[in-house]
């Protein structure tokens, strides 16, 4: 990849409906990357438990959205709006594109299309991940922006996810 193509648009759209196939085929290879830190496997089918992947579709609270780099598919984002704040329930970004900053503008677009206040989970167990959206809280908010660690909820035998707090209004 060039200069030229490192600096093509980087857009984020809403996924409808008849996009879903699209994402959970994305889902797939974001499942398999998370396989390495999560110690999870395909079924016997040779495909991951994309879990909740359709509700993303269909639930009032919660998005899927795709990310283009120019007019190539780059990836896609989940998001879900809980009591006081959106989250990222997931993002992914195909591995030819990582490095290139692709991710870290979509992240950012994400975080203007819904102004207000976020809450983003990762894995510490996860370096790039940890790097990352530290990376982007400080990128969209400066310092303002504060970290907690979360038991997982139903699953005690998981380490604690760590929370990204900030506010985009601020």
């Amino acid at each position: 990849m060039n200069a030229v193509e490192d600096s093509a648009e980087v857009t984020v759209r809403a996924a409808t409906g008849d996009l879903l196939p699209v994402v959970e085929r994305l889902a797939q290879l974001e499942r398999h990357d998370l396989s390495e830190f999560r110690g999870t496997g395909p079924y016997a089918d040779g495909r991951f438990h994309v879990g909740e992947l359709p509700l993303f579709f269909t639930a009032r609270d919660r998005a899927a959205h795709l990310i283009h780099h120019g007019s190539r598919l780059a990836g896609f984002a989940l998001t879900r709006r809980l009591d006081t704040a959106t989250s990222v329930s997931a993002f992914f970004v195909v591995r030819a594109l990582r490095r290139r900053r692709v991710g870290h503008r979509a992240a950012l677009e994400l975080l203007r299309r819904q102004p207000g206040p976020w809450a983003i989970a990762f894995q510490e167990e996860n370096p790039a991940a940890a790097h990352f959206w530290r990376k982007l809280a400080t990128a969209a908010v400066g310092p303002s922006w504060r970290e907690e660690r979360r038991p997982v909820l139903g699953k005690p035998e998981l380490p604690s996810d760590v929370w990204l707090l900030f506010d985009t209004w601020s």
